[in-house]
């Protein structure tokens, strides 16, 4: 069975930037871990991609932080981590759950068994939207959340994410 890992917008306005935390900068180290454990052509991203009207978006307007702004500093993978994924492929998408790393997955799925591990930020917002988004698109391919490398917007939002993952039998490490 072909392992793939999907690291969720580790970008920097996520981790110390406009709507970085301690807990997500807690979880970098392990999340270079992580990829390491995977074959480089086994790794893909996602980027919380927005353009610079956010704040005039729906989103915007439930969140008023600009963040993710297309080509800034915040926008852009950590460094760190970008560094390890070279061979990756990267999925921008302009909201929580990107449904282009869905159709591209079921298209590898339907060529051979895979099973897919899923790390990054936040857990109650992007990490769940593609778990569940996945795991509706293929029930029965296997999903995991890693916790130790995934933080939320705060800790009892990240556990609330996880039992709820659970509850969806998407398996929590």
């Amino acid at each position: 069975m072909r392992k793939i890992l999907i690291v969720i917008d580790m970008q920097n306005d996520f981790i110390d930037g406009s709507l970085g935390t301690k807990e997500a900068e807690a979880i970098v180290n392990n999340v270079k871990d992580k990829i390491r454990e995977y074959d480089p052509h086994d790794v893909i991203a996602t980027m919380d991609t927005h353009e610079t009207n956010y704040l005039t978006t729906q989103e915007g307007k439930f969140l008023p932080v600009e963040h993710c702004i297309r080509d800034t500093e915040g926008w852009r993978i950590r460094s760190d981590i970008a560094e390890l994924l070279e061979h990756a492929a990267i999925y921008e998408k302009p909201t929580f759950g990107s449904k282009a790393l869905a159709e591209h997955l079921i298209h590898v799925a339907k060529k051979e068994e895979i099973s897919l591990e899923l790390v990054g930020l936040c857990t109650d917002i992007c990490v769940i939207s593609n778990a569940l988004l996945l795991k509706a698109y293929m029930p029965e391919v296997p999903i995991s959340v890693d916790s130790s490398c995934c933080a939320g917007v705060t800790p009892a939002k990240h556990e609330a994410a996880l039992e709820t993952m659970r509850s969806c039998q998407i398996i929590v490490k």
